[in-house]
């Protein structure tokens, strides 16, 4: 059994995305082992996460400047036809670290594993009807969703709200694995599905 103070931070971080109470337990262990000075870098850094880290009015990214606006919304040199539609911010990283998508981007926030309405409310669907409504340059809709059922579910959701904007709608190529995940992918896979999208 362990004292209330660890047990209260295991807690905390078996909150955190694919972390069970093993390795969040793992982690506490981890920063009882750290100087005091590494511990006040820690805290500073979430502090400043907090403080100083911005998400973007436009694609959901996250950033920090003075802008309403991440880099890439900000960018001139940017394809404005082109949207694609992410689950979250390492999908964005994974796709940009290819160099080879020169277009804009959505982040859904979320997929869903099956259509139900709980799982629908935390994309955000509205959000994405703004921008499509708002960028009437916007000529095609890749859908970049991981090759695994959540993503297909997602895809097939998107690919029907889509339909009524008239806009040309694409998905990866099947470089992608089934079951694969994009922030895993490396950048010549993911490349050949963007090249490949249809």
């Amino acid at each position: 059994m362990y004292s209330p103070t660890i047990q209260k931070l295991i807690d905390l971080f078996s909150k955190f995305p694919t972390v069970g109470p093993r390795t969040a337990s793992r982690f506490v262990f981890y920063l009882m082992r750290l100087s005091k000075d590494e511990i006040q870098d820690l805290m500073i850094a979430i502090s400043k996460l907090r403080d100083s880290v911005k998400i973007c009015g436009s694609c959901f990214n996250s950033f920090e400047g003075e802008s309403e606006l991440c880099q890439i919304c900000q960018n001139p040199l940017r394809d404005k036809s082109l949207l694609c539609i992410v689950a979250n911010e390492t999908d964005l990283t994974a796709i940009e670290k290819t160099k080879k998508y020169k277009g804009l981007y959505f982040i859904l926030g979320a997929t869903v594993s099956a259509l139900k309405k709980s799982d629908l409310e935390k994309l955000r669907i509205k959000e994405l009807e703004n921008v499509i409504k708002n960028r009437s340059e916007v000529q095609e809709i890749i859908l970049a969703m991981n090759a695994n059922t959540e993503g297909e579910a997602t895809v097939l959701y998107l690919e029907r709200f889509l339909k009524a904007f008239n806009k040309k709608i694409t998905r990866l190529g099947r470089g992608l694995p089934i079951g694969g995940e994009l922030e895993y992918a490396d950048q010549e896979t993911l490349s050949s599905a963007l090249e490949g999208r249809k």
